[in-house]
């Protein structure tokens, strides 16, 4: 573990540092809101921000992005693929999110690779910061795992009063680091006063979920029939807002639109919810997900069971976005804690776990 600090006051120096030779993303506020942007030269992010409205997924998965451009010509048919290759720096992104992209990693790996989400992740070096309260009511991060940075990360920031303390990960979060002389080592006051921030923030956060993480898929698992999907069902709209704001889905539609004289065209990915009920209609006009309960089921397993059997990680992070974003306040970790109690009550009634 390698560690620097970084003064609040020289803050603004390696900002504009970064600006002058990358693409920097970062939290920017403004009207009540912050969302990740493209930070301006003498812009600051806003690193003291308690959630934003989309997640940072939005940088290696746009919500619209243009996969290939195609032309008819005399000498045949030409394809381009767009690829963004430009060099970024994501900046303020938050344990849990950090979290999801590391899940995102090994999906759009996984089978035939996604050249489009990789070439971007791959030129793009995350500078993480270490959440010291949680962000909202509806946050449950400290259950799920992701109150803390992953194993893998590049660059990470832990407020320290008026300085940075700046743990490095990998070789390209040093890059971010070369002449910058306001830089120095840790003392033994700095020290002390880390052990200080990260006990105290423990105790902020608290479990939420009425059972272990490990446990979660075997709760869904037991829970496919259960009645709570159908009740859900009665009060949940199908807007998919819940699917918008999530940092771990990636369900995408792709549309090709084509030029008047039929000659060149652009071949479109854009976001897609499961909750919608043209998600699931297939050729024919057969819905397998027909019932509004059918599809909030099929997330909540694919949240809590279906990406964990196939990643080895909970496709839930705790952010609490969807909870916040829903306009029928169905909250997941409400949801996982019913499942869990009838569970819980069916072990104790018969001394063995029943489906």
């Amino acid at each position: 573990m390698v560690l620097k600090i970084l003064p609040k006051s020289n803050l603004a120096e390696w900002i504009d540092h970064l600006v002058q030779r990358h693409r920097v993303i970062a939290p920017k506020s403004s009207g009540g809101f912050t969302t990740f942007e493209e930070l301006k030269p003498g812009e600051l992010p806003n690193l003291e921000y308690s959630t934003t409205i989309l997640p940072p997924k939005k940088v290696f998965l746009p919500p619209r992005e243009t996969l290939i451009q195609f032309e008819r010509t005399n000498g045949g048919n030409q394809l381009t693929p767009m690829l963004d290759d430009q060099p970024t720096v994501l900046l303020g992104v938050h344990t849990c999110d950090l979290h999801a992209i590391g899940l995102l990693d090994q999906a759009f790996s996984h089978g035939v690779a996604d050249q489009h989400y990789l070439n971007r992740r791959e030129n793009t070096t995350i500078v993480s910061v270490e959440c010291l309260l949680p962000c909202s009511e509806h946050c449950f991060c400290k259950s799920m795992g992701t109150v803390t940075v992953p194993e893998r990360f590049d660059l990470h920031m832990t407020e320290l009063g008026d300085a940075y303390a700046l743990e490095i990960g990998s070789s390209a979060g040093l890059n971010l680091l070369w002449d910058l002389f306001s830089l120095r080592d840790l003392e033994e006051p700095d020290y002390a006063y880390l052990d200080k921030a990260m006990s105290e923030k423990w105790s902020k956060f608290t479990y939420r979920l009425d059972a272990d993480i490990t446990e979660l898929s075997s709760i869904l698992s037991l829970s496919y029939d259960h009645p709570l999907w159908a009740e859900l069902g009665e009060t949940c709209l199908s807007c998919g807002a819940c699917n918008l704001v999530c940092p771990t889905c990636y369900c995408f539609d792709v549309q090709d639109e084509i030029s008047i004289d039929l000659r060149s065209g652009v071949r479109i990915r854009s976001w897609d919810s499961c909750q919608l009920p043209s998600f699931a209609t297939v050729a024919g006009g057969h819905n397998f997900r027909r019932q509004r309960a059918d599809r909030l089921r099929h997330r909540f397993m694919r949240k809590g069971k279906y990406l964990q059997e196939s990643f080895n990680m909970a496709g839930c992070v705790g952010c609490g976005r969807c909870a916040q974003a829903c306009p029928v306040d169905i909250s997941p970790i409400v949801v996982f804690n019913q499942l869990a109690q009838t569970r819980a009550v069916k072990v104790n009634a018969t001394g063995e776990e029943q489906a």
